[in-house]
């Protein structure tokens, strides 16, 4: 039995240099140790080692004949052949599958199907090709492929005037601005299930203790559905959310501009005589709803306000500041968190916060808003 100190040290020094080694000098070390040792030496170190002993054996040939000086650590003409060598067609066969709508092949058997690496590979074999969903991917990433989502660029027919709105708006909105009075941004954020229900996103939580919420997201009788309607300072970069639990309507959308006006917006501008309001062209602040419009004219004469609404196109309410400037924060806030409780859903809301100063209040509107 050979000395246990010396087959540590053995081991020892491959730890200490194998990281620096390449592949001739680990070869040569390792022929080195195995001659030092003697008989046996061989399988001694490639136990210790992992090397396999024709590796070891190609080390102690180096060592009888060793290699001029060079850069190669292989020999000329050693190693397996590239892809694109055995298989000259493998890449135009991939390509064809990947993209047969531009590549004019309507035939294509994954023209209608999930194109994964390994169901092109599939295909692929299929073909009488050599290919592995880990060739596959190393190929569609040599060709500058990489997974995406769609994106939402088309925006349909472009009216004439479309832009001529958008300018109105932004002009209006510096005006009001540049003679301090207060322009807003409104509308009603997407309606959320009140309960333990999931909400999209992750938290922080302890490892193998998520919050455990419902299966199925069926509306709880009790707590129903909230339903947030906001109201954005494009001045003071500061919002206000109604939460309503009964209908979203032109009514409701008018009260929480109201409710905004009194908690918010009077302290802000005490000697206002006029109020902007910019909104997009549908919800229950639809620019074609006569019931909206009523609804104003009661708010102007309660508020002793002029009230002027610019409504964004149809189809753009992305473009409405609000969107971005409020209820996007909103949801990162309270993402991975159910909603367990209106008075929950409101600290949320109230807690958003910004580095650029997004100052948000809350307040649950328990009113009646019967549609019709």
């Amino acid at each position: 039995m050979r000395n246990q100190d010396h087959v540590e040290g053995i081991r020892q020094r491959y730890r200490s240099l194998s990281p620096s080694l390449d592949e001739r000098q680990l070869r040569l070390w390792a022929a080195s140790e195995a001659k030092a040792v003697g008989y046996g030496g061989i399988s001694l170190v490639a136990r210790i080692s992992g090397l396999s002993r024709p590796t070891i054996h190609a080390g102690l040939a180096d060592l009888e004949s060793p290699l001029v000086a060079s850069d190669r650590i292989r020999k000329s003409g050693v190693g397996r052949k590239g892809h694109a060598e055995t298989q000259p067609e493998l890449l135009a066969a991939l390509d064809t599958l990947v993209e047969p709508m531009s590549r004019g092949d309507p035939e294509s058997p994954l023209r209608w199907s999930c194109k994964s690496t390994r169901r092109l590979a599939e295909e692929l074999r299929a073909q009488g090709f050599r290919a592995s969903h880990q060739l596959v991917a190393e190929l569609l990433r040599e060709a500058e492929y990489s997974l995406q989502g769609n994106r939402k660029t088309v925006e349909g027919n472009q009216h004439p005037d479309r832009n001529a709105q958008f300018e109105f708006i932004a002009a209006a909105v510096k005006s009001a601005q540049r003679r301090k009075q207060p322009a807003i941004s409104v509308d009603t954020k997407k309606k959320e299930l009140v309960g333990d229900f999931q909400n999209a996103g992750v938290d922080w939580c302890p490892v193998g203790r998520p919050t455990e919420v419902r299966v199925h997201d069926f509306p709880d009788a009790e707590l129903g559905k909230a339903i947030p309607y906001g109201v954005y300072d494009l001045r003071a970069n500061a919002g206000f959310v109604s939460v309503g639990i009964d209908h979203d309507t032109a009514a409701f959308a008018a009260m929480t501009i109201q409710r905004w006006w009194w908690r918010m917006g009077r302290p802000l501008y005490p000697e206002t005589t006029e109020l902007l309001v910019t909104a997009d062209g549908g919800g229950s602040n639809a620019s074609r709803s006569r019931l909206w419009k009523v609804e104003l004219q009661k708010l102007a004469d309660d508020i002793r306000l002029t009230v002027r609404v610019c409504h964004f196109p149809p189809g753009t309410s992305k473009w409405n500041k609000i969107e971005h400037r409020l209820f996007s924060h909103i949801s990162i806030n309270w993402r991975g968190r159910p909603l367990a409780s209106l008075e929950w859903m409101m600290r949320l809301i109230g807690a958003t916060k910004t580095e650029g100063g997004l100052v948000v209040k809350a307040d649950l509107d328990k009113g009646k808003y019967p549609t019709g």
